[in-house]
């Protein structure tokens, strides 16, 4: 069979989503996944999915890492398949753009979720400067219970 490399992006969640959390990535380079397969665990400021593979093939490229926001439409990682349904998908002959990284990747053991951004961000906190939070979420991961913990504290 004829196989080619195709760009698989980052899902849109509707109008008002156009940025999504890498919370964590279940695949790595060379792994043979399945069509419907989990490839990571994203997070927009309203829910936490699964990101599922399009496809059969095998993980050519990954640019989405763990702490990364993304944008809808960028691309997540590239996949080796067979599938023609997908032909439209076809990697362009440039090499996409790594992601940008957000107040997330900055500190790499922990992760801050959309809402406890925001909260953090409304109390005139910057993220990325608190680095005294204990984060009790999954995956290490800072929640806004955990923020509105630490502003409790602060206030006391």
């Amino acid at each position: 069979m004829d196989t080619f490399i195709i760009d698989v992006p980052v899902p849109s969640m509707g109008a008002t989503v156009s940025e999504l959390n890498v919370i964590v990535i279940k695949v790595s380079v060379g792994d043979r996944v399945a069509k419907g397969q989990r490839l990571a665990d994203l997070e927009s400021d309203k829910s936490a999915f699964e990101f599922e593979s399009p496809c059969s093939g095998v993980i050519h490229t990954l640019l989405g890492k763990p702490g990364a926001t993304m944008t809808s439409g960028q691309t997540f990682c590239q996949i080796e398949t067979s599938d023609a349904t997908l032909r439209h998908l076809a990697a362009g002959s440039a090499a996409p753009a790594a992601p940008e990284a957000g107040p997330a990747a900055a500190k790499a053991a922990v992760i801050w979720t959309p809402r406890a951004t925001k909260l953090a961000q409304e109390a005139g906190l910057d993220p990325s400067q608190v680095t005294d939070i204990v984060a009790t979420g999954p995956g290490n991961r800072v929640s806004g219970d955990d923020v509105q913990k630490y502003l409790a504290q602060r206030k006391s």
